[in-house]
């Protein structure tokens, strides 16, 4: 691991001119209201997950064509009603595991909503249970080059559309007030946060650490590393096909959903990441439409701050909770 990206200061003012296409907002915008057709409420079964001091509820809720989606609804057993809550996207090849191993979030009083992601959960921790049930063209080994032809196909749609209709689902609970809900996760729970915070609109705040799927132009093709090289073995096979891939990622961009995002932001960024180049996490925060501050870690790689991190996000989402004005609508528009 080497520092091999921009110095610091280049870093703060950082901000690429990401190609974005015309009908972006006409494109999301269809999307998740498909998605919302589906008018079907989350379904939330108590879980004995043997813990004390916590309810667990083992959610489905409809994503992407009303696709069951599964998640972990994990709440102080003893809390006032209604608590805020955030809504955690998880790494890449991650499934949502089990309960008992992420309860940072409700040991601070919060509710916290774990995600699976759909089609993942067999590479590492203890496994997902959400099925994607969408083919796709010739692909490359890995999630990130699926249906990538067209951004109608292409896998992240379906991933992004998911994490719209889980704060949706959050929002939803009579436990969870709707008007305080954040979002975050970890590289590929990064970039979905993003997504998530720039196509939800009413968020309290954003969190998304070391993400993913930012500045693609870039990131593809300046690291070597997993998920993003991904996309560099498929153009070294479909040659002809840079500027079809180009486009389709466009839609995908970390960069252009932070245009369109309102809520605050704090994101984490290790200076020696070669997986989420750190210029292309400054590039979604610097283009943050609601504000977005970066804590920096100049000796971390993709790891970033860890558990040093978490503390520093709590304290920031206390701070954003005091300073939000009660929003005027919960369920908000693409």
């Amino acid at each position: 691991m080497a520092r091999f990206d921009m110095a610091e200061p280049d870093l703060r003012k950082y901000r690429p001119e990401v190609p974005r296409p015309d009908d972006f907002e006409a494109f999301w915008t269809s999307s998740i209201s498909e998605a919302r057709a589906v008018d079907r409420p989350a379904e939330r079964h108590p879980f004995d997950a043997g813990l004390a001091l916590v309810d667990v509820a083992d959610v489905t809720f409809p994503g992407f064509a009303g696709d069951p989606v599964r998640a972990w609804l994990v709440m102080p057993r003893h809390r006032p009603d209604p608590l805020p809550a955030v809504v955690e996207f998880v790494g890449y090849g991650r499934g949502r595991g089990l309960p008992h191993e992420r309860l940072h979030w409700p040991a601070a009083g919060f509710a916290q909503l774990i995600v699976d992601t759909r089609g993942q959960g067999s590479t590492w921790g203890a496994g997902g249970e959400t099925p994607d049930p969408h083919g796709s063209g010739p692909a490359a080994a890995g999630f990130l080059t699926r249906g990538i032809l067209d951004p109608e196909t292409y896998y992240y749609r379906r991933v992004f559309v998911d994490a719209v209709r889980a704060v949706d689902a959050v929002r939803g609970f009579d436990d969870v007030d709707p008007a305080r809900v954040a979002v975050t996760g970890n590289s590929q729970g990064g970039a979905i946060a993003i997504a998530a915070a720039g196509l939800s609109g009413g968020l309290v705040g954003a969190l998304p650490t070391a993400p993913i799927l930012c500045d693609l132009p870039r990131a593809v093709g300046l690291t070597d590393a997993d998920p993003h090289a991904e996309i560099t073995r498929y153009l070294s096979v479909h040659r002809t096909r840079t500027a079809q891939v180009m486009q389709t990622l466009s839609y995908f961009d970390g960069v252009n959903f932070a245009r369109r995002a309102g809520s605050p932001a704090l994101f984490g960024s290790g200076h020696m990441d070669t997986i989420s180049p750190p210029s292309t996490v400054y590039a979604a925060a610097n283009w943050w439409r609601g504000g977005a501050e970066v804590v920096a870690y100049p000796w971390n790689g993709h790891e970033g701050g860890e558990g040093a991190h978490w503390v520093a996000q709590a304290a920031w989402l206390r701070r954003a909770l005091s300073a939000a004005p009660a929003a005027a609508d919960s369920r908000i528009n693409a």
